[in-house]
């Protein structure tokens, strides 16, 4: 599901490059030549946020809109005709996972009583180590068939959330987090799918040019005004979903927003729980 916007941990950490020396270039320059091959998204139309529910046209007081960029979970299917982006949780597991992941325990943060550890705003996911490349090889094991299975569905690109956990919690280890997301990028790029940075406004320069990633979701930078970080970086590559309730605490309206320096051009307002057009409480805007 969707993540709440975390606030910057401020943008100078972005210049602090993980240590990895020439191994580190080197796995960035190869990222950069497999990016040649993706299609990126388009940066006009209608994008819409679909992680709660899938559905085939927005609902807007135009009536019901076709869309050209969504994004969905990657148990849905893609949208015929539209850029289709596929969520996978590559830093937390997925709600309704636990007993796959409790089964391999070494895979899963620990607290000082030896429990997983989880995301005090989301209870039913485990936090993910990937602190040692074995724990890495193990989470890929489970996780590089989900990005693999975006690809044979038809899906154009991938989302990896939660990259900012080790911005979060203090156990994981930031350069394993940052070798886990160019694990990602790798297995993306060879099943030929673009890959999204997913928030962690702080290493927008970082995740671009040394870890892969090829343009960026980002979710409230309006509201904790960190749009800029992403739009310097990743230019007009860029999906901005905000959310009517961080708007209201802000005291700023959506078209506020709209207006703001550095708002991508595909900019939605979607409900928090992210409901199928229809339902209860659905939220739909665009710039």
């Amino acid at each position: 599901m969707a993540r709440m916007g975390h606030p910057s941990a401020g943008l100078a950490r972005a210049s602090v490059v993980v240590g990895a020396g020439v191994a580190l270039m080197l796995t960035a320059c190869a990222g950069e030549a497999d990016s040649e091959q993706v299609e990126l998204p388009p940066t006009e139309g209608v994008l819409d946020y679909q992680l709660g529910g899938a559905y085939d046209a927005v609902s807007s007081g135009a009536g019901e809109v076709a869309i050209d960029v969504v994004v969905r979970d990657a148990t849905a299917e893609p949208l015929e005709g539209a850029y289709s982006v596929c969520y996978v949780n590559g830093f937390q597991t997925q709600p309704g996972e636990a007993e796959q992941w409790l089964a391999t325990p070494e895979l899963l943060l620990r607290d000082q009583a030896g429990e997983p550890v989880v995301d005090p705003d989301w209870p039913d996911e485990f936090i993910l180590d990937p602190s040692t490349a074995a724990q890495r090889e193990g989470i890929l094991d489970l996780l590089s068939p989900v990005i693999a299975g975006c690809a044979e569905a038809g899906f154009d690109a991938v989302e990896i959330d939660n990259l900012d956990t080790w911005t979060r919690f203090g156990e994981v280890s930031e350069d394993g987090a940052h070798a886990l997301a160019r694990a990602y990028v790798e297995v993306a790029h060879e099943h030929g799918l673009a890959i999204a940075q997913k928030n962690a406004a702080e290493v927008t320069q970082v995740a671009q040019e040394h870890l892969g990633f090829d343009f960026a979701v980002a979710e409230e930078c309006g509201v904790w005004g960190e749009c800029a970080a992403y739009s310097d970086v990743y230019g007009e590559y860029v999906l901005q979903v905000e959310y009517p309730d961080a708007l209201d605490e802000a005291g700023l309206t959506f078209a506020e927003v709209c207006a703001m320096p550095g708002t991508a051009p595909l900019t939605v307002l979607r409900d928090r729980d992210l409901v199928a057009a229809g339902e209860p409480g659905y939220v739909y805007e665009s710039c």
